[in-house]
């Protein structure tokens, strides 16, 4: 018989390997990401960039929805990537579609707050809005992606690796202090089993 202690335990909530296949987006799946997030609701510019410079720098949640104007110099198309988790900050250049979306959303805020990616009332997006916003976009794709925002990290990490870039320089790109943790994206690089097999 089962005790009262048992039955009074909340349910375990499921590991995530066993609800999705996997626990990074490929760069197509981004971009249909990004453009679902640009055609849904008023902020589709500020959710697209949104999900263009979390995937493109590896930012965290907390990391991109704090991402204030200060960090980003659009003149010199940098933006200063500063890391949660003890991870190390750094500087990182951003693309010409980075700053053509920043220079959009910095000329509609025109000072009126100082975080890039602003909630209606000017403050901080929270992390919660963030991550309803890309649900609601993996929905509106066709056919639909199963996403959360941590998502957005892995596939920068998984998309620089298959791209050829060395993980030294991945490991720099995504702040982490131990290569370790960089590792991981190495795990589903196709080169690494390609040069097994002739046929």
């Amino acid at each position: 018989m089962e005790s009262d202690a048992a039955r009074a335990m909340p349910p375990r909530k499921p590991r995530n390997a066993d609800v999705r296949g996997r626990e990074y987006l490929t760069a197509e799946e981004v971009e249909r990401l990004r453009r679902s997030a640009l055609a849904l609701g008023r902020y589709g510019e500020r959710d697209a960039a949104m999900i263009l410079l979390g995937f493109r720098h590896g930012f965290r949640v907390s990391e991109l929805v704090g991402l204030r104007w200060d960090q980003v110099d659009l003149s010199r198309k940098t933006v200063y990537c500063r890391r949660s988790k003890g991870s190390k900050n750094g500087m990182h250049d951003l693309g010409r579609a980075e700053v053509t979306a920043l220079r959009r959303l910095e000329k509609g805020n025109a000072g009126r707050s100082a975080f890039v990616f602003a909630s209606e009332r000017g403050g901080k997006l929270s992390r919660w809005a963030f991550d309803k916003m890309l649900r609601r976009a993996g929905l509106n794709c066709d056919p639909p992606i199963a996403v959360h925002a941590h998502m957005l990290r892995h596939a920068c990490g998984f998309h620089l690796i298959n791209e050829g870039h060395s993980t030294r320089r991945v490991q720099d790109h995504l702040g982490h202090r131990n290569i370790q943790h960089t590792e991981r994206y190495t795990e589903l690089c196709p080169d690494r089993s390609a040069r097994l097999w002739d046929d």
